[in-house]
């Protein structure tokens, strides 16, 4: 996030504006109307990047009910990077990084959709793109944009509350070890007596 990219609400203003194509469902067997891996690799043309086949593999529709949000959410991104502000930022893993890896773990916790039709969460899948491509929001200080990040994450939060669950479990095996080490002493004193 060293330099500066566009605007926070040109690229959450491009979401909220994605055409209906790119929101269509993605081809599982024969259903569906979008060919992913065709999109991705389009996407990286229009970037100046490429992929090989085994990497545009990934993107193949094998199982519907498990990656039909995954491949709903990298179509959506696939839109917010044909964003010019993205030209010439991005390598290719980068790209293919953040349309698979980081698409099918925000996926397993938000509806794609959501991104789309949500404020908070078009702001979070623009912040996701520019912190891929090493950028911040146009006006925001490194500070202010990671800050801001750590606000609208939905995996941040997820892996915050992981935590304070394990701190508080810990916290509770503390307490019962503590106990026990007291009722044992007490028993110990009585039994001297």
């Amino acid at each position: 996030m060293s330099q500066e990219g566009p605007p926070l609400e040109q690229l959450t203003r491009r979401l909220l504006e994605t055409p209906a194509p790119f929101l269509a469902e993605p081809v599982f067997g024969k259903s569906g109307s979008v060919h992913v891996p065709a999109l991705v690799a389009d996407v990286l043309a229009a970037l100046g990047l490429s992929a090989s086949a085994s990497e545009l593999q990934r993107f193949v529709g094998r199982d519907r009910g498990k990656e039909r949000n995954p491949r709903m959410l990298t179509q959506i991104l696939c839109w917010l990077l044909t964003d010019p502000a993205f030209r010439g930022k991005l390598k290719a893993a980068q790209v293919l990084a953040l349309l698979y890896d980081q698409a099918n773990g925000l996926a397993e916790k938000v509806a794609a959709k959501e991104f789309v039709d949500n404020d908070e969460r078009r702001e979070e899948l623009s912040r996701l793109a520019l912190r891929s491509a090493g950028l911040r929001p146009a006006g925001e200080s490194k500070n202010v944009a990671e800050d801001r990040w750590l606000t609208v994450s939905t995996l941040e939060r997820a892996r915050l509350a992981s935590a304070t669950r394990a701190a508080e479990e810990r916290a509770r095996q503390i307490r019962e070890a503590l106990a026990r080490k007291a009722a044992e002493e007490s028993a110990d004193k009585w039994s001297r007596e």
